[in-house]
C-alpha cells in the first residue's frame, strides 16, 4: 500500500483516542477552557454518564464570531506564544475541541464583552457547519451530544453511566481545588447537584475550598505546609498520620495550577510519611508546586496529566522534606475521626443501630477503633545492631519511664496530654487535661518512642557490618553500576560495602549487620533502580528502619503492665516532646482524645 497523507477526520480521531479517553476528558478540557477565559462561574449539565450529554457554561471573555471556526480547527489556539517553554495556561495544543467535535456532535455559542449578538457554530462527527446569529449571554455555552457516536467501537470500552458519572465529579472536585476563587456546579438526572460557593483566595480560601470537596473532617486533621527552596514553593494541606485512607484517591497534586498524576510527587508523598505510616495506609493532600514555567515540561502527554521536571531531585527533596518538617513541627495531635467513632460506640443501645459495627473482644468490650492489618514483619538477629544500637535499645526499655525529679513543678493539667489519672485493663492510660479526656495506649505509645531513640541512633552513628566470607558479584548495566559506585561512601555509613567489578558489575563485600541473612543481590538491584528514578538511596534505609522498628516493638513496655502514676506521667511528657508520637510505627493512633464537650452530650447536659 503506497504511503498517502490521512483525512483530517481521521486526523481528528486519531488525536480524539489520546486526547478523550471517556467523557471525564471532555469536561476536564472543557473546564479548563472556562477557566482559560477568565470565567468566575463554571455550569457542568451532564445526562448518561456524560455519553448523552455533556452541557458546559462559563462566564468568561467569550469567542469572537470571526474566530470560531479557528476554536475547532486543530492546533488553533490563543493561549501560546512562540515559546514553548513559557506556558502559562491549563490548555495550549490547540486539539480539545476538534477532537471532540470529531467523535461527537458538538456545539458551541458564544458572545464577547461588548458584542451586540452571540454566535453558534456546530460540528458533527468531523463536519464542520457554518457560524450562525444564536441568542448567548456574555461567556461560553459549550454543548457534547452522543459522544463516540463516531466512533463506536469506543463505547464498548466505557464503564457505566454511574461510574462516569463519578469519574466526572472527581474531575470537576480535582479542579475545584485549584480555583477557590470560582463557583462550580454539577447537576444532572445520574447524579445530585454538586455545589461549590466562591471560597475566596489566599491560604483561608483554599482550606475552605478544601474542606468544601474532602470534607470538615479534612480541615480539622490537616496541616499547613508552606516551603521554598531554589524558586521552587510548595504550599498545600497534608493529614495528619492518624488521619489516613486505604487508597491514594484523595491525593491531590497540582503544579502551576494545573491538576497532574505524578509518579514523583506520589513517590515523595510515600516517602515523607514512611516513618508514620504503614505501607497499606496513604494520607490525605492537597499540595500545589508553584515554579517557572521553563523548569516544568508539561507537553509531555496530550492529555496534560504528565509532567516531567528539569530537576526532579530538588522538587522530590523539597516534598518530602517539607512534609517530615511539617510533620515534626506540629507536635502531637489526634484525628478528630478516633474521638466520632469512640463517641459513636457510646451512645445509647437506641443509637447503636446507626453508630459503627466496631469489633468486640472475647470479654464484649469494644476493642480499638483503628482496625487496619499489620504489614508483615521479617527481621534478623536482635545482636545485628551491634553495641552501640543495644545500648541505647537497653537504655530506652528501662530508663525512658522513669519520671525526672529535676523537672519543675508545673500544672499537668495545661500540658497537651494532661495529667495520668489512672490505667484501665492494665493497658490505656487515661488522662485529665482542661477541657478533654484522654486515652493513651502505653505499648503503642512507648513503641514509638523507643523507635525514635533508635532511628536517631541510626542517623548519628556509622550502621555495624558484618562481612561476606566471599564476596557477592551482582551483574549490573554500565550505568547502574557507575551510580552505585557514586553512592558508595553513603551506603558504606549504613554497613554495606560495594566498589566497582569490571565494566558491568559490582562486588559486595560487606552488608548491613542488623539485617542479619539478606538476599544481596536483589538489594543492590533495587538500590540501583531507585538511585536511577530517584537518585537516592532510601530503600536500604527503609530496610533498617524495618528493623528498628520491629525490635521496638519487642522492647517496648507491654500490653498488661502496671504503671505506676510517675511512670504514666513521664510517659505522657515524652510523647509530648517526641515528634510523631501520635501514631505507632504500624501507623495506629497511640492516643485519642474526648472532648469535655463531647462528653456532656452524652449525659445530655448539652
Amino acid at each position: 500500500m503506497p504511503i498517502r497523507p490521512l483525512s483530517e477526520t481521521m486526523v481528528n480521531q486519531i488525536a480524539a483516542g489520546e486526547v478523550i479517553e471517556r467523557p471525564a476528558s471532555v469536561v476536564k478540557e472543557l473546564v479548563e477552557n472556562a477557566l482559560d477565559a477568565g470565567a468566575t462561574r463554571i455550569d457542568v449539565a451532564t445526562a448518561g454518564g456524560g455519553l448523552s450529554l455533556i452541557r458546559v457554561t462559563d462566564d468568561g471573555s467569550g469567542i469572537p464570531e470571526a474566530e470560531l471556526p479557528l476554536a475547532v480547527a486543530r492546533h488553533c489556539t490563543s493561549k501560546l506564544t512562540d515559546d514553548i517553554n513559557d506556558i502559562r495556561a491549563l490548555g495550549f495544543r490547540g486539539e480539545a475541541l476538534p477532537s471532540i467535535g470529531s467523535v461527537s456532535k458538538l456545539a458551541i455559542r458564544s458572545r464577547t464583552v461588548g458584542a451586540a449578538n452571540g454566535a453558534e457554530i456546530a460540528v458533527d462527527g468531523g463536519r464542520v457547519a457554518a457560524v450562525r446569529p444564536a441568542p448567548a449571554n456574555r461567556g461560553t455555552l459549550v454543548e457534547v451530544r452522543d459522544l463516540f457516536f463516531a466512533t463506536p467501537a469506543r463505547l464498548k470500552f466505557m464503564k457505566g453511566e454511574r461510574a462516569e458519572a463519578t469519574a466526572i465529579a472527581d474531575t470537576v472536585k480535582r479542579i475545584a481545588i485549584a480555583f477557590p476563587e470560582v463557583r462550580f456546579s454539577l447537576s444532572g438526572p445520574d447524579r445530585s447537584t454538586l455545589d461549590l460557593a466562591p471560597a475566596g483566595e489566599g491560604p483561608e480560601g483554599r482550606l475552605a475550598r478544601v474542606a468544601q470537596v474532602l470534607g470538615r473532617e479534612f480541615a480539622e486533621n490537616s496541616l499547613l505546609v508552606d516551603a521554598l527552596r531554589e524558586g521552587v514553593r510548595l504550599d498545600g494541606y497534608i493529614s495528619i498520620p492518624a488521619y489516613s485512607r486505604a487508597n491514594a484517591l484523595q491525593q491531590f497534586a497540582y503544579v502551576n495550577g494545573r491538576p497532574v498524576r505524578d509518579k514523583l510527587i506520589a513517590g515523595a508523598l510515600r516517602a515523607g510519611f514512611a516513618d508514620v505510616l504503614p505501607r497499606d495506609r496513604h494520607p490525605v493532600t492537597a499540595l500545589f508546586l508553584t515554579l517557572d514555567p521553563a523548569l516544568v515540561d508539561v507537553n509531555v502527554h496530550p492529555a496534560k496529566s504528565d509532567v516531567r521536571f528539569r530537576d526532579p531531585g530538588l522538587v522530590r527533596g523539597l516534598i518530602v522534606g517539607a512534609i517530615r518538617e511539617t510533620l515534626a513541627r506540629s507536635g502531637i495531635r489526634a484525628a478528630t475521626s478516633g474521638a466520632d467513632g469512640m463517641m459513636a460506640a457510646f451512645r445509647a443501645d437506641s443509637d447503636r443501630a446507626a453508630a459503627p459495627a466496631w469489633p468486640r473482644g472475647e470479654s464484649g468490650v469494644h476493642a480499638p477503633l483503628w482496625t487496619a492489618p499489620q504489614p508483615a514483619r521479617s527481621f534478623g538477629p536482635a545482636g545485628g545492631f551491634g553495641e552501640a544500637m543495644q545500648a541505647v535499645f537497653e537504655t530506652a526499655r528501662s530508663t525512658d519511664m522513669r519520671a525526672d525529679a529535676s523537672e519543675p513543678s508545673v500544672d499537668l493539667l495545661d500540658r497537651d496530654l494532661g495529667a495520668a489519672r489512672a490505667q484501665v485493663h492494665e493497658n490505656y492510660i487515661v488522662a485529665q487535661t482542661r477541657d478533654s479526656l484522654i486515652i493513651v495506649d502505653q505499648h503503642a505509645a512507648h513503641e514509638r518512642l523507643v523507635y525514635e531513640q533508635l532511628k536517631t541512633a541510626l542517623a548519628s552513628r556509622d550502621v555495624p557490618a558484618q562481612m561476606l566470607l566471599v564476596p557477592e558479584i551482582v551483574d549490573l548495566g554500565e550505568d547502574d553500576a557507575e551510580r552505585l559506585a557514586k553512592h558508595a561512601d553513603t551506603l558504606r555509613r549504613f554497613g554495606l560495602s560495594v566498589e566497582r567489578f569490571g565494566p558491568g558489575a559490582v562486588a559486595v563485600r560487606e552488608t548491613p549487620a542488623m539485617l542479619g541473612e539478606v538476599d544481596a543481590g536483589q538489594l543492590i538491584r533495587d538500590l540501583a533502580d531507585e538511585i536511577g528514578e530517584h537518585d537516592t538511596t532510601e530503600t536500604l534505609t527503609r530496610r533498617l528502619d524495618a528493623i528498628a522498628a520491629t525490635m521496638a516493638c519487642h522492647g517496648s513496655v507491654r500490653s498488661g503492665r502496671k504503671l505506676r502514676p510517675e511512670e504514666m506521667n513521664a510517659l505522657l511528657r515524652q510523647m509530648e516532646a517526641t515528634p510523631g508520637s501520635g501514631t505507632c510505627n504500624h501507623g495506629r493512633p497511640t492516643y485519642i482524645e474526648l472532648k469535655l464537650a463531647d462528653i456532656e452530650r452524652l449525659f445530655g447536659r448539652r
